[in-house]
């Protein structure tokens, strides 16, 4: 097995980069009307994780927490999050989807399987499974920096 050289590396993390930005582009823009983008991402992870408080989302994130404390308050006004007391704290606060957060990611997630599929109408199921394949081995190697981040940062 020859090892990945450092041009290699920078190229790929480049590539990954520039997918990702592609990726929201086509993906993502449509769907302003349900919930605009940089909302659906902080309601997609907060599903993700469950109920927790304001801190633990933003560390799951990677952002600080008073740059998501207005994205909160947007998706608490839009009824999509709702914002409940902390029983262990009294000063705090945690927050979970309502159901109309989950219904609305749910219609989010209907449009970009549309489009997904349509825009990869000439591609064939095996290769869209190494795709996956591919990036699932790529998210199991990643993700042990990206935890070791969230311990280091949020601890």
């Amino acid at each position: 097995m020859t090892a990945v050289q450092p041009d290699t590396a920078s190229a790929l993390a480049d590539a990954i980069f520039l997918f990702g930005r592609t990726l929201r582009a086509a993906l993502i823009h449509n769907d302003a009307d349900l919930v605009p983008n940089a909302l659906a991402g902080v309601l997609f992870v907060l599903a993700r994780l469950g109920e927790c408080r304001p801190s633990e989302l933003a560390c799951e994130m990677h952002v600080s927490q008073s740059s998501l404390s207005r994205s909160i308050g947007e998706l608490v006004g839009r009824g999509l999050v709702e914002k409940h007391p902390d029983p262990d704290d009294r000063r705090a606060h945690r927050i979970s989807c309502s159901a109309a957060g989950f219904e609305a990611l749910e219609q989010i997630g209907r449009r970009r399987t549309e489009r997904l599929t349509e825009r990869l109408g000439d591609w064939e199921e095996g290769d869209v499974t190494r795709a996956l394949d591919v990036i699932d081995r790529l998210t199991a190697t990643l993700a042990p920096i990206a935890a070791d981040d969230v311990k280091r940062t949020c601890s």
